[in-house]
């Protein structure tokens, strides 16, 4: 307060002078309670007065800390302030204050503090604004209360806050996985398919960092585009391999598959497989016909198109007949390989089998075997060598002496050409 008053009110003239020359220290605050949505930015409007002198520092307190004393999240002759808080004010009468990108620590009482070069002239407006930040929320709204959502449902989506104070009445921006799809707070989807499925969510079209919480819509819908298909091909040779598959979309997921075969007029349709895929391993002319599909979950059936499989007969370059000859050659080489080995062992065998023992000398390398006849016990045998018994003669071998002799050995052997042979004759006992 202005100490100079109580010196200035002797005369109604004077008590007028005194109002005007002197001015009150305080800080008005234009919005005692605040509310900001996490990620934008908020401002904090505030004006200050103070007798006439020179405003030396500006700073703003947190509940947090002290008013008077500090630390503050923002003080002009520190060169520590953040970017987050911003001095927007000046040093004269406004003292504005701003957050960027807010969050929910941020909530709490604020209050401005400044100092002049008065000794002691310092103040603080402890009476301050309280900040409270919230989370956008987004409201759904279904047509099918709390089932799940599922083709031909609509739902109501509402961007909505959740403390009192501010004007949030500014435009709303919708976004459907992170891509801008529509501005208002409110977004209402009808008659809705697959294509909507996604995750949502909402913000403050002027504070891009803003966000509400992802809503994710998931649609669900029975069996569609459902088909079938023939590997490797419709039409196949008989005794080749071949497999239907059958292939559909749907949410949830397909839970069966049933493969039908169409017989006649009269029978109908035969079920031939439960499963996605229908092998048949060696076709016969049997599997010649028409099949289809049929795909289901708890939202219904669909049934594919007709697969018509055509089975060729036999026919000299069909894959059976290939598969024969490939077999019978294969056989054919495996056998005359075990009659090539088996040979060769014998002739290994028989180089190795020893001479059988005889009463009669030993033969020598060096022999020509003679064929011989063979005389009856009747018969005189003139010369027989082995007399006093029946004996049969085999043959007879002659040895000649192989070894190198000298040339003078070789003329004094000349004399005897017999020198050199040796006659034998093999006899076998018969008696």
């Amino acid at each position: 307060m202005c100490s100079e008053r109580r010196n200035l009110t002797w005369t109604p003239m004077l008590l007028i002078l005194s109002g005007v020359l002197c001015k009150e220290w305080k800080v008005d605050y234009q919005l005692p309670n605040i509310c900001a949505v996490k990620g934008s930015s908020v401002v904090i409007p505030c004006s200050f007065d103070y007798p006439d002198n020179k405003v030396k520092s500006v700073m703003w307190g947190h509940e947090r800390n002290n008013f008077y004393d500090g630390p503050f999240i923002f003080n002009s002759k520190s060169v520590d302030n953040t970017s987050r808080f911003q001095y927007i004010g000046d040093r004269l009468h406004n003292c504005s204050f701003r957050i960027d990108q807010v969050e929910h620590n941020d909530t709490g009482k604020y209050v401005f503090r400044f100092e002049t070069n008065l000794p002691s002239g310092k103040w603080t407006g402890k009476d301050g604004s309280k900040l409270d930040i919230f989370d956008l929320k987004t409201l759904v709204t279904k047509t099918n209360g709390n089932g799940a959502m599922k083709e031909g449902d609509s739902v109501n989506l509402t961007c909505k806050e959740s403390c009192d104070g501010g004007d949030l009445s500014s435009a709303f921006t919708w976004f459907k996985d992170g891509k801008a799809i529509s501005e208002g707070r409110a977004l209402y989807l009808s008659n809705i398919s697959s294509t909507n499925s996604g995750n949502y969510t909402c913000s403050i079209t002027t504070h891009k960092g803003t966000s509400s919480e992802v809503i994710n819509i998931n649609v669900e819908y029975g069996p569609k585009n459902t088909s079938g298909s023939a590997r490797p091909s419709t039409e196949v040779e008989a005794s080749s391999n071949i497999t239907l598959t059958c292939s559909s979309y749907a949410n949830p997921p397909v839970e069966n598959y049933t493969w039908f075969k169409i017989v006649d007029r009269d029978t109908g349709v035969v079920s031939v497989g439960n499963k996605f895929e229908l092998h048949f391993r060696v076709v016969s002319p049997a599997v010649d016909g028409q099949y289809f599909c049929s795909a289901t979950n708890k939202h219904g059936s669909q049934n594919s198109s007709i697969v018509t499989l055509k089975v060729k007969a036999f026919s000299p370059n069909s894959v059976f007949t290939r598969n024969v000859v490939i077999n019978a050659t294969a056989a054919t080489v495996t056998a005359l390989l075990i009659v090539t080995i088996i040979i060769a062992v014998r002739k290994l065998n028989k180089g190795r089998t020893r001479a059988p023992e005889t009463d009669c000398e030993e033969v020598n390398q060096n022999v020509i075997y003679l064929n011989w006849p063979v005389f009856e016990n009747s018969q005189s045998q003139e010369g027989n060598q082995c007399e006093g018994v029946s004996t049969e003669l085999t043959y007879i071998t002659v040895d000649f002496n192989t070894k190198r002799k000298s040339n003078r050995q070789q003329q004094m052997d000349s004399h005897n050409d017999d020198d050199g042979v040796v006659y034998s004759s093999v006899c076998r006992t018969t008696s």
